[in-house]
């Protein structure tokens, strides 16, 4: 059986969930990580973990789509066992959706998208995988720093992800018996595609992000990896029911 520690990351093809995946690596962590449609970018991902020297697999899952998730959890038990292993030890429900809509403007049929992937989602896939799960494992829901700071625009998400960070507070709770811990990263504006790539390509969006952040810039993927990395390990072990924010110091 393998000694080395085994994540799940959801989304992990691009952005945050790919430095994730590529940190765990540095780290000597294996991870077996989503991608909803791009398989070229999973493969990229594999290939980079492997550079890194630690074995990763890819496996397609829209995270809102829970009839998808009694075959996936039946995948990732194969997944584990070509790494010689039968549980895994973190799982980071990362993957995510974005939206733009204001109160006036946002549809029922998008709300309902939103909570399929970012809570419905999260729930149910936690659930389905926690008999895979280690004793004494680690549990990162990804959040934002608009569960805190209102901004336009984001009736939708902003409030879906506070509802997450509530749920990372009942999951902890109840997984207490099991010496599993969950906890929240919030991060803040990432310059990613993620919203089409508003914070990356928009120079006026990137700018105001800037000016209103202590540290005078627009966070990238790689400020926000490293923190869910180490929030995994055994040295944050007693850190648990917590949301840290990782966002440079917006709008404070």
């Amino acid at each position: 059986m393998s000694n080395s520690k085994i994540a799940i990351v959801t989304g992990g093809s691009r952005g945050i969930g790919r430095n994730t995946v590529l940190c765990l690596a540095k780290r000597g962590a294996s991870s077996i990580f989503t991608y909803h449609s791009n398989r070229a970018e999973a493969d990229k991902v594999v290939a980079l973990a492997a550079d890194a020297g630690a074995r990763a697999i890819a496996l397609q899952l829209d995270t809102g789509n829970t009839t998808m998730f009694d075959g996936f959890a039946g995948q990732v038990r194969e997944a584990l066992a070509e790494m010689g292993a039968r549980r895994f030890d973190y799982l980071v429900n990362n993957a995510g959706t974005s939206s733009n809509a204001s109160l006036e403007s946002i549809t029922e049929p998008e709300m309902d998208a939103l909570y399929s992937v970012h809570f419905k989602g999260v729930l149910f896939l936690t659930q389905k995988l926690l008999p895979l799960m280690n004793d004494g494992g680690r549990i990162v829901n990804i959040s934002s720093g608009l569960a805190r700071i209102a901004s336009p625009n984001r009736i939708g998400y902003g409030p879906m992800k506070a509802a997450v960070e509530a749920l990372t507070r009942y999951m902890a709770l109840e997984l207490g018996p099991r010496r599993i811990t969950a906890n929240v990263v919030a991060p803040g504006a990432i310059a990613t595609d993620f919203s089409g790539g508003i914070v990356r390509d928009n120079p006026q969006v990137n700018k105001r992000i800037a000016d209103h952040t202590a540290l005078g810039r627009a966070g990238l993927p790689e400020d926000v990896g490293p923190v869910i990395a180490a929030l995994l390990s055994d040295d944050f072990g007693w850190v648990n029911a917590q949301r840290i924010e990782v966002a440079g110091g917006i709008q404070i």
